[in-house]
Protein backbone atom coordinates (compact mmCIF):
# COMPACT_ATOMS: atom_id res chain seq x y z
CA UNK A 1 0.00 0.00 0.00
CA UNK A 2 1.36 3.45 -0.99
CA UNK A 3 0.06 6.74 0.41
CA UNK A 4 1.25 9.99 -1.15
CA UNK A 5 2.13 12.97 1.06
CA UNK A 6 2.19 15.91 -1.40
CA UNK A 7 4.61 18.75 -0.70
CA UNK A 8 1.81 21.24 -1.37
CA UNK A 9 -0.24 19.87 1.55
CA UNK A 10 2.51 20.10 4.18
CA UNK A 11 2.16 22.34 7.20
CA UNK A 12 3.92 25.71 7.09
CA UNK A 13 5.57 28.10 9.49
CA UNK A 14 7.17 31.43 8.60
CA UNK A 15 8.92 33.60 11.17
CA UNK A 16 10.54 35.97 8.70
CA UNK A 17 14.03 34.55 9.20
CA UNK A 18 12.74 30.93 8.91
CA UNK A 19 10.48 29.39 6.27
CA UNK A 20 9.62 25.82 7.22
CA UNK A 21 7.54 23.09 5.60
CA UNK A 22 6.36 20.24 7.87
CA UNK A 23 5.66 16.77 6.49
CA UNK A 24 4.24 15.79 9.90
CA UNK A 25 2.59 17.65 12.79
CA UNK A 26 5.09 20.02 14.39
CA UNK A 27 4.90 23.15 16.53
CA UNK A 28 1.66 25.01 15.83
CA UNK A 29 0.85 22.74 12.87
CA UNK A 30 -1.36 19.84 13.92
CA UNK A 31 -2.93 17.25 11.65
CA UNK A 32 -4.12 13.99 13.26
CA UNK A 33 -3.70 12.25 9.89
CA UNK A 34 0.01 13.14 9.81
CA UNK A 35 1.51 12.60 13.26
CA UNK A 36 4.48 10.65 11.95
CA UNK A 37 5.04 7.24 10.42
CA UNK A 38 6.30 4.35 12.55
CA UNK A 39 9.35 5.74 14.41
CA UNK A 40 9.71 8.65 11.96
CA UNK A 41 8.30 11.70 13.71
CA UNK A 42 9.50 14.84 11.89
CA UNK A 43 10.67 15.93 8.44
CA UNK A 44 10.98 19.71 8.32
CA UNK A 45 12.20 21.41 5.15
CA UNK A 46 13.86 24.55 6.56
CA UNK A 47 15.13 27.68 4.81
CA UNK A 48 17.07 30.08 7.07
CA UNK A 49 18.08 33.65 6.29
CA UNK A 50 21.77 34.65 6.36
CA UNK A 51 23.08 35.03 9.91
CA UNK A 52 19.83 33.80 11.49
CA UNK A 53 19.06 30.56 13.26
CA UNK A 54 17.80 28.63 16.25
CA UNK A 55 19.05 29.93 19.61
CA UNK A 56 20.11 27.46 22.31
CA UNK A 57 17.31 25.03 23.13
CA UNK A 58 16.98 21.54 24.55
CA UNK A 59 15.99 18.04 23.42
CA UNK A 60 15.83 14.63 25.03
CA UNK A 61 15.15 11.07 23.88
CA UNK A 62 15.12 11.83 20.16
CA UNK A 63 17.42 10.96 17.25
CA UNK A 64 17.81 14.24 15.33
CA UNK A 65 19.25 14.19 11.81
CA UNK A 66 20.15 17.28 9.82
CA UNK A 67 20.95 17.08 6.11
CA UNK A 68 22.33 20.27 4.58
CA UNK A 69 21.08 20.94 1.04
CA UNK A 70 22.43 24.47 0.50
CA UNK A 71 24.73 26.70 2.53
CA UNK A 72 26.13 25.60 5.91
CA UNK A 73 25.06 25.21 9.55
CA UNK A 74 27.04 26.50 12.54
CA UNK A 75 26.36 24.00 15.36
CA UNK A 76 27.20 24.26 19.06
CA UNK A 77 25.99 21.96 21.85
CA UNK A 78 26.30 21.27 25.57
CA UNK A 79 28.52 18.25 24.92
CA UNK A 80 31.26 20.57 23.66
CA UNK A 81 30.75 20.03 19.95
CA UNK A 82 31.36 23.16 17.88
CA UNK A 83 31.06 22.30 14.19
CA UNK A 84 30.21 23.68 10.77
CA UNK A 85 28.13 21.46 8.45
CA UNK A 86 28.56 22.32 4.77
CA UNK A 87 26.17 21.31 1.98
CA UNK A 88 26.05 17.53 1.55
CA UNK A 89 26.79 16.82 5.23
CA UNK A 90 24.66 14.59 7.47
CA UNK A 91 24.55 15.17 11.22
CA UNK A 92 23.05 12.79 13.79
CA UNK A 93 22.56 14.10 17.29
CA UNK A 94 21.29 11.52 19.78
CA UNK A 95 19.67 13.70 22.45
CA UNK A 96 19.35 10.84 24.96
CA UNK A 97 19.11 11.96 28.59
CA UNK A 98 19.24 15.60 27.52
CA UNK A 99 21.24 17.99 25.34
CA UNK A 100 21.07 21.68 24.45
CA UNK A 101 22.27 23.10 21.15
CA UNK A 102 22.08 26.03 18.76
CA UNK A 103 21.96 26.01 14.96
CA UNK A 104 22.67 29.09 12.86
CA UNK A 105 23.21 29.88 9.22
CA UNK A 106 26.99 30.05 9.15
CA UNK A 107 26.94 32.65 6.37
CA UNK A 108 26.11 36.35 6.70
CA UNK A 109 25.25 36.58 3.00
CA UNK A 110 24.06 33.19 1.69
CA UNK A 111 20.80 31.36 2.55
CA UNK A 112 20.72 28.00 4.31
CA UNK A 113 18.44 25.12 3.32
CA UNK A 114 18.37 21.84 5.23
CA UNK A 115 16.17 18.94 6.25
CA UNK A 116 15.55 18.43 9.95
CA UNK A 117 14.51 14.84 10.71
CA UNK A 118 13.45 13.34 14.04
CA UNK A 119 13.28 9.61 14.72
CA UNK A 120 12.06 8.26 18.04
CA UNK A 121 14.67 6.02 19.74
CA UNK A 122 13.91 2.49 20.93
CA UNK A 123 15.67 3.06 24.29
CA UNK A 124 15.43 6.08 26.58
CA UNK A 125 17.87 7.97 28.78
CA UNK A 126 20.94 7.21 26.68
CA UNK A 127 24.16 9.20 26.88
CA UNK A 128 23.97 12.05 24.32
CA UNK A 129 26.07 11.51 21.19
CA UNK A 130 27.09 13.61 18.18
CA UNK A 131 28.03 12.32 14.72
CA UNK A 132 28.72 14.10 11.42
CA UNK A 133 29.73 12.81 7.99
CA UNK A 134 29.61 13.54 4.26
CA UNK A 135 28.70 10.40 2.29
CA UNK A 136 29.25 11.98 -1.10
CA UNK A 137 26.94 11.98 -4.09
CA UNK A 138 27.57 8.53 -5.55
CA UNK A 139 24.89 7.32 -7.95
CA UNK A 140 22.94 4.42 -6.46
CA UNK A 141 21.91 3.55 -2.89
CA UNK A 142 24.16 4.84 -0.09
CA UNK A 143 23.42 3.77 3.48
CA UNK A 144 23.61 6.76 5.85
CA UNK A 145 22.47 5.49 9.28
CA UNK A 146 22.08 2.02 10.78
CA UNK A 147 21.43 0.60 14.30
CA UNK A 148 24.99 -0.81 14.44
CA UNK A 149 26.95 1.96 12.72
CA UNK A 150 28.38 -0.67 10.39
CA UNK A 151 30.57 0.18 7.41
CA UNK A 152 31.13 3.74 8.49
CA UNK A 153 27.45 4.66 8.77
CA UNK A 154 26.03 6.89 11.48
CA UNK A 155 24.79 4.87 14.46
CA UNK A 156 21.13 5.46 15.28
CA UNK A 157 19.37 4.29 18.44
CA UNK A 158 16.42 2.70 16.63
CA UNK A 159 15.84 -0.38 14.49
CA UNK A 160 15.80 1.85 11.41
CA UNK A 161 17.97 2.48 8.37
CA UNK A 162 18.33 5.74 6.47
CA UNK A 163 19.63 5.60 2.89
CA UNK A 164 20.21 8.11 0.13
CA UNK A 165 19.16 7.08 -3.37
CA UNK A 166 20.61 8.95 -6.34
CA UNK A 167 19.33 7.83 -9.72
CA UNK A 168 20.90 8.79 -13.02
CA UNK A 169 18.52 9.95 -15.77
CA UNK A 170 16.36 7.18 -17.26
CA UNK A 171 17.32 4.53 -14.71
CA UNK A 172 15.62 2.52 -11.99
CA UNK A 173 16.32 0.79 -8.68
CA UNK A 174 14.53 -2.12 -6.98
CA UNK A 175 14.38 -1.76 -3.19
CA UNK A 176 13.72 -4.98 -1.22
CA UNK A 177 11.62 -4.71 1.93
CA UNK A 178 11.85 -7.23 4.77
CA UNK A 179 8.63 -8.71 6.14
CA UNK A 180 6.61 -6.40 8.46
CA UNK A 181 8.86 -3.39 7.71
CA UNK A 182 7.54 0.01 6.67
CA UNK A 183 9.23 2.41 4.25
CA UNK A 184 9.00 6.16 3.83
CA UNK A 185 10.48 7.88 0.77
CA UNK A 186 11.13 11.64 0.85
CA UNK A 187 12.02 13.25 -2.47
CA UNK A 188 14.90 15.73 -2.15
CA UNK A 189 15.56 16.83 -5.74
CA UNK A 190 14.38 15.94 -9.24
CA UNK A 191 11.51 13.58 -9.95
CA UNK A 192 10.98 9.98 -8.92
CA UNK A 193 8.31 7.43 -9.80
CA UNK A 194 7.62 5.10 -6.85
CA UNK A 195 5.60 2.27 -8.33
CA UNK A 196 2.65 4.35 -9.63
CA UNK A 197 3.19 7.60 -7.70
CA UNK A 198 5.18 10.50 -9.19
CA UNK A 199 7.22 12.44 -6.63
CA UNK A 200 8.64 15.94 -7.03
CA UNK A 201 10.89 17.69 -4.50
CA UNK A 202 9.23 17.78 -1.07
CA UNK A 203 6.77 14.97 -1.79
CA UNK A 204 6.80 11.80 0.27
CA UNK A 205 5.18 8.36 0.28
CA UNK A 206 4.27 5.99 3.10
CA UNK A 207 4.68 2.35 2.07
CA UNK A 208 3.37 -0.70 3.93
CA UNK A 209 2.89 -4.39 3.09
CA UNK A 210 5.40 -4.34 0.24
CA UNK A 211 8.06 -6.89 -0.66
CA UNK A 212 9.80 -4.78 -3.30
CA UNK A 213 9.55 -1.15 -4.37
CA UNK A 214 10.38 -0.03 -7.90
CA UNK A 215 11.89 3.46 -8.08
CA UNK A 216 12.36 5.06 -11.51
CA UNK A 217 13.86 8.28 -12.79
CA UNK A 218 12.24 8.96 -16.17
CA UNK A 219 13.65 12.47 -16.49
CA UNK A 220 16.78 13.93 -18.10
CA UNK A 221 18.08 15.21 -14.74
CA UNK A 222 19.41 13.30 -11.74
CA UNK A 223 17.01 12.35 -8.93
CA UNK A 224 17.78 12.32 -5.19
CA UNK A 225 15.63 10.77 -2.45
CA UNK A 226 15.92 9.65 1.17
CA UNK A 227 14.62 6.18 2.06
CA UNK A 228 13.64 5.39 5.66
CA UNK A 229 13.35 1.67 6.46
CA UNK A 230 11.29 1.51 9.66
CA UNK A 231 9.97 -1.02 12.18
Amino acid sequence: MITLRPASERGTANFGWLDSKHSFSFGSYYDPEHMGFSALRVINDDSVDPGAGFATHGHRDMEIISYVLEGSIAHKDSEGNVEVLPAGEFQLMSAGSGITHSEYNASATEPLKFLQIWIQPNTLGNTPRYQQKNFGQTVGLTTIATPTGENGTLKIKQNSTLSQLILAPHSEFIYTVEATRKVYVHQVAGELVVDTEILAAGDGVKITDAQTITLKNKQDDQSTALIFDLP
